[in-house]
């Protein structure tokens, strides 16, 4: 294996590991308007805070991945960071958007005891989830379903040429994959009436995500697929036929898991897919592999002695973040609002 291929499983590594875990972030944002609601609004507000404290102590640590990631594509593929980030401008733009508006809608979010206030940071949190969930799925199944490319490898497909068949799809089905993955975190980490809520609306999500997922990966394994990427599909496919059982039966521990295994299976597929590229092009002539798109060797051999020394760190401290925050909460945990008041 040459430094090139390393760093492109490094960066597929990266970009699974934020999936699996900003995936169940992007889930729980995008439930609060539908776990976090009762009759009164005093109740909701006590459970959309239970679903936010699910993920306060972890979330911009997740985000920590995406980050690493893209600094991994710009430092070891310059080419690929290059032309993703030129190409798909707009979808990442909204992504960035969405991310930078979740994260002041979150941390603002309690600033102020006002019920308007949180009503337009809890949109900022739905938007900043709803937007990167679909948009990924969107951006990757183009990577591998190919772009235009012109004679110096520019991309030029329009923003409208994205929203392709395979590539709508993909978007669906990260979309439908993060709602069920949330739905289940929360009744992982929640309890009492918001651990019920979810996990009943984690058994009615699962058939209609799993039918998605399934359309999705199997289009991926015909048209994209090596033969040592079926076992990618069985695995993905094992995990969201298990999650819903399991689920069903409150084992929400081990249904999370499966899930986790079904964001691994699918990330696997389509970097798996992608390999030896690094984006695909409709003009196989024009696709730009992982030897073009690389660092020099000195540059790949540096960075592969910083992550040698520094990852393990970086994963043992975040391990030890979730064990830390690991207990259930609920509603009754949740103390009064210090947020300030409004002039009368």
């Amino acid at each position: 294996m040459t430094l090139p291929d390393y760093w492109f499983l490094a960066i597929g590594f990266l970009f699974t590991g934020y999936f699996v875990l900003e995936g169940f972030d992007f889930g729980v944002g995008m439930l609060m308007p539908i776990l976090g609601r009762k009759r009164s609004h005093a109740d909701a507000e006590q459970r959309r805070r239970v679903l936010l404290n699910t993920i306060g102590p972890v979330w911009d640590g997740n985000e920590v991945w995406l980050i690493t990631a893209g600094a991994a594509m710009f430092a070891a593929f310059p080419v690929w960071y290059a032309e993703v980030f030129s190409g798909f401008y707009l979808v990442l733009l909204a992504i960035l958007v969405g991310l930078i508006t979740r994260v002041c809608a979150i941390e603002w979010r309690g600033k102020i005891d006002e019920p308007r206030w949180r009503g337009w940071a809890d949109v900022g949190i739905g938007l900043g989830s709803w937007i990167p969930a679909f948009a990924w799925g969107l951006v990757f199944a183009n990577i591998v379903h190919g772009v235009d490319l012109d004679e110096r490898g520019g991309m030029t497909s329009e923003v409208w040429d994205l929203l392709n068949p395979y590539g709508l799809l993909g978007g669906i089905a990260t979309l439908g994959l993060f709602l069920l993955h949330g739905a289940i975190f929360v009744a992982l980490k929640s309890d009492g009436d918001v651990r019920v809520d979810a996990r009943s609306l984690a058994v009615r999500m699962w058939l209609p995500v799993t039918a998605i997922g399934a359309v999705f990966a199997v289009w991926t394994q015909l048209e994209h697929g090596k033969p040592w990427t079926w076992a990618m599909v069985v695995l993905a496919a094992a995990g969201l036929l298990a999650a819903g059982p399991l689920v069903r039966a409150g084992r929400e521990l081990a249904a999370f898991l499966a899930t986790s295994l079904t964001v691994i299976g699918v990330s696997v597929l389509l970097f798996g897919s992608l390999f030896p590229n690094v984006l695909n092009a409709t003009d196989p002539a024009r696709t730009i592999t992982i030897e073009a798109a690389a660092s020099s060797h000195y540059t790949l051999v540096v960075m592969s002695w910083c992550t040698v020394v520094l990852l393990p760190l970086v994963m043992i401290y975040q391990a030890w973040t979730y064990w830390v925050f690991r207990q259930r909460i609920s509603v009754a945990q949740i103390p009064p609002s210090i947020g300030l008041r409004p002039r009368a």
